[in-house]
Order: structure tokens, then C-alpha cells, then sequence
């Protein structure tokens, strides 16, 4: 079974930056799309950013866009969430989860990944 651990979150003052990493195990890591997505207190889960198999594509919402980049390092099944000019929106536990379409572009809803990290949280402080 696919295990996913992400790392790298914490307490940031506005305007910083964080740079998240998820580690990955269980199956072959680059045959497969990746999503970082987030879920604040009281709300869904919603997508943040995806990347396909072999990291040539890439999603982001419109809330993040211009601000963070998601990317992967296959030698090391990792992907990455670089994060900058953090806002208080952002605060949020974050999760990486992996797509079970081999080869595939990264779908953009929740209901497309099968594999699921349990979560890093960000705080950004004003």
C-alpha cells in the first residue's frame, strides 16, 4: 500500500515562506500524478496544486497561484510545495496525496486520488 508522510509545516509571520515535502512509498512513484491539497477548520478539503507523472504539467488554484510551486523529485519520490508570500488564508493542514492513474495528468478534485498523507499543518501569523 502506498504510504505518504508529509513534513515541513509550521508557524510563519505573513510575507514569509515554507517549503513543504511529502515522501512516498509502496509502489512506483513516477508513473503517477501528485496533488498537494488543504483543509482549514470548518471547511472541505480543496486542491492547492497538482503535477503530472514526470512533473512536464501543472495546476494551481487561483487562490495560490503566482505565490506557491508545486514540483517532484522522482529520484528521491518526493514532491515538494515551495510556498511564498504567505498570507493568513493559507493556515490550513496541508496533504499530499497521489493519483491512481498510471501516466496520467493530475486530475483537480479530491475524488481523483486515491492515496492520502495525514497532513502538515501551516499557521500564518499577521
Amino acid at each position: 500500500q502506498v504510504q505518504l508522510v508529509e513534513s515541513g509545516g509550521g508557524l510563519v509571520q505573513a510575507g514569509g515562506s515554507l517549503r513543504l515535502s511529502c515522501a512516498a512509498s509502496g509502489r512506483t512513484f513516477t508513473e503517477y500524478p501528485m496533488g498537494w491539497f488543504r483543509q482549514a477548520p470548518g471547511k472541505e478539503r480543496e486542491i492547492v496544486a497538482t503535477v503530472s507523472w514526470g512533473g512536464t504539467r501543472t495546476y494551481y488554484a487561483d487562490s495560490v497561484k503566482g505565490r506557491f510551486t508545486i514540483s517532484r523529485d522522482d529520484a528521491k519520490n518526493s514532491v515538494y510545495l515551495q510556498m511564498s508570500s504567505l498570507i493568513t488564508e493559507d493556515t490550513a493542514v496541508y496533504f499530499c496525496a497521489q493519483s491512481n492513474v498510471r501516466f496520467g495528468s493530475s486530475p483537480r478534485s479530491r475524488d481523483g486520488y486515491t492515496y492520502w498523507g495525514q497532513g502538515t499543518q501551516v499557521t500564518v501569523s499577521s
